[in-house]
């Protein structure tokens, strides 16, 4: 059967059907001109946001891995403090540390500018969850963000370090450097000189912080604990020294697969309990003692004026702890630094012997009544501290809000280091001989002792920090250093070992060990005998004086 079809029906439909195919047409082509403007609307505004983006401006910055970024550079002290790492990066550096900014200020300029000038925008810490959150309980000072309690733990602290307040130790100060100095007659080996130090840096602390006897051994059970801890925190406290620091992730992994978290936990028990029972042990001298004298201490401060600090009894607690921490381990290395300048540069030592001969003599030891006679001896403490800070990148500081500085973002959350060796080592600031030890540098033509090139907290030197964050405890560590060196450099001859033919052994005075925030010299040898006859006499008699 054939089909048919009317084809003047067929016929009215094709214009419609070509009518309809003409608009669909027109349709997409309107619809493809739309998403191309959309698509070249959407690359102009990546463009224009690019190029307005203040994270453009970020300081100079080494190449980065995927995902750690520049996580290894952070942690490779070498590097951070060599010339080449200042002379490349200038005075900021940018360092990725695993998504999280962080600025090197390798400057003084740079480091005051923005720490100091600015300390209200950067005086926070960054989270340090094993330092802080596990083996000190969230509450160590130094390592707190600068909140109303870390302002009232810090009030305390300074209230109880005056220039003033700090007097009251030095009869304490003053019988410690003389055991310090009677242990060196012992003609131990050259490499035996180091536990000297140890011993004494944890006794004066013990004694000023928690009125405690006597420390008579670097191996005393009584300083074991607190020892073990101190190491902890020495190594704790670095940046990137735990994974968790650069993945906070690792927070919310349970206990039991997380052995760092159950041992971090475990040892802030320890510590806890270690130091309330130290507190705990002047608290009670105190009441016994309440209807007489009571001897000057750290921990005696905090509990007799706490109704205007306002301090829980975990606060002081872990106060005290800090101190310890701060105060033993920096003062220790800056002596075993402080060792190795004296015999790497002799004309130093008999430059100071000199000055201690005429001012003091050789019939009593030097007091503190002989410091401001003594500027040579003190000019060498302050060169020290100068040239080879024990704490070479300090402790962080964090940015509480955007800022800027010389054209550079620097964005809100950002660690902010100075890098103190730098600073300390800057010709800006010291001259072309800023890498040298020159204890005259801090002397003027009177030969009177100044505050250096530039002023830091009155110090002359980065060392102590910048800003809210600096060292609290500068003028007990600065007694500490002048009486302990003066009393060492009045009574010994100290010089570098030698070999079986009698030759002098080379030194390393560059080179370092890293101990976590802490650098000590690499381990040389060094032997200290008497410089007269009388030396071990006037140091019997002195040591009856004072009862030990």
């Amino acid at each position: 059967m054939s089909r048919s079809y009317n084809t003047s029906t067929y016929g009215s439909v094709q214009p419609t059907i070509n009518s309809l195919r003409q608009t669909t047409d027109g349709g997409i082509l309107e619809d493809k001109t739309l998403i191309t403007g959309a698509i070249l609307a959407l690359i102009i505004y990546i463009i224009v946001s690019y190029v307005r983006s203040p994270w453009r401006k970020l300081p100079p910055s080494p190449r980065r891995l995927p995902i750690l970024g520049n996580t290894f550079q952070l942690l490779d002290k070498n590097w951070l403090l060599s010339k080449d790492c200042k002379e490349s990066f200038k005075d900021v550096m940018h360092l990725d540390a695993a998504g999280t900014p962080t600025l090197i200020f390798n400057s003084f300029k740079s480091a005051f500018d923005v720490l100091e000038h600015r300390a209200n925008s950067y005086s926070d810490r960054p989270q340090m969850i094993m330092a802080q959150k596990f083996l000190n309980k969230g509450v160590l000072m130094s390592l707190m963000n600068y909140d109303s309690r870390c302002r009232r733990m810090r009030r305390a602290t300074q209230a109880a370090l005056t220039k003033t307040a700090v007097l009251d130790y030095h009869s304490i100060q003053m019988k410690e450097a003389t055991i310090l100095t009677s242990a060196f007659l012992t003609n131990a080996p050259y490499h035996d000189w180091q536990k000297h130090f140890q011993r004494a840096g944890a006794s004066v602390i013990m004694s000023i912080l928690y009125d405690y006897p006597t420390i008579t051994s670097e191996h005393d059970d009584a300083i074991e604990g607190i020892e073990t801890y101190n190491t902890m925190m020495m190594r704790a406290a670095a940046p990137g020294s735990f994974l968790v620091e650069l993945f906070p992730w690792m927070m919310y992994i349970p206990k039991r697969f997380a052995k760092w978290k159950r041992e971090g936990e475990e040892k802030g028990e320890e510590h806890q309990k270690m130091f309330h029972g130290l507190l705990n042990r002047v608290k009670v001298d105190l009441i016994s003692q309440a209807n007489g004298g009571t001897t000057p201490s750290f921990s005696a401060s905090l509990l007799q004026e706490n109704d205007r600090n306002n301090l829980t009894e975990l606060e002081m607690t872990f106060l005290a702890g800090m101190m310890y921490s701060a105060g033993a381990e920096t003062t220790v290395t800056t002596l075993i630094w402080w060792t190795l300048a004296m015999i790497a540069f002799p004309e130093v030592q008999r430059r100071a012997q000199d000055e201690l001969d005429a001012v003091v003599g050789r019939s009593r030891l030097p007091t503190f009544a002989d410091a401001p006679h003594l500027p040579y001896v003190r000019a060498i403490v302050k060169e020290i501290l100068r040239w080879r800070p024990v704490l070479p990148l300090g402790l962080p500081h964090v940015a509480s809000e955007d800022g800027w500085y010389e054209g550079m973002f620097i964005p809100k959350g950002t660690m902010c280091m100075a890098n103190m060796w730098h600073c300390n080592h800057d010709r800006e600031v010291f001259g072309d001989d800023a890498h040298e030890f020159r204890p005259e540098r801090f002397l003027n033509e009177k030969e009177e002792l100044t505050l250096g090139p530039m002023e830091v907290n009155q110090e002359g030197h980065a060392t102590y920090g910048f800003g809210r964050r600096a060292c609290p405890g500068k003028h007990l560590a600065n007694d500490a250093l002048f009486i302990e060196t003066a009393r060492i450099l009045w009574a010994m001859n100290l010089r570098r070992a030698r070999d079986e033919n009698g030759s002098e052994l080379p030194l390393d005075t560059d080179s370092f060990v890293d101990c976590g925030v802490v650098v000590r010299p690499k381990p040389f040898d060094c032997k200290f005998t008497p410089r007269f006859p009388e030396v071990p006499s006037i140091l019997a008699e002195e040591r009856e004086r004072c009862g030990v």
